[in-house]
């Protein structure tokens, strides 16, 4: 494997990281109040976006990537939006 690729993988590795803090306070804590919907909106708007031109070039890292933190992102999003509909925003 080149040295390029090894480090997209590797960044890969530590990006599917980045989400998982949050996620699990937010379950532990069963609190999101100062979590933004409107940022996380926009963020898997953007990963959708990367994620069809990650396809579209055939880039298997930046495929898998994306699919990964819009999973995970996605699951944090989808918390935000029913707890906001549940309780309002507060």
């Amino acid at each position: 494997m080149e040295l390029g690729y090894l480090i997209g993988w590797v960044g890969l590795g530590f990006g599917v990281l980045v989400p998982l803090p949050q996620l699990h306070k937010m379950i532990k804590t069963k609190k999101s109040n100062d979590v933004s919907l409107l940022t996380y909106s926009f963020l898997c708007l953007a990963m959708v976006g990367y994620l069809a031109h990650a396809i579209y070039i055939s880039a298997p890292v930046f495929i898998v990537a994306q699919a990964l933190n819009l999973t995970t992102n996605g699951v944090i999003f989808g918390i935000l939006a029913a707890r906001r509909f549940k309780y309002g925003k507060k």
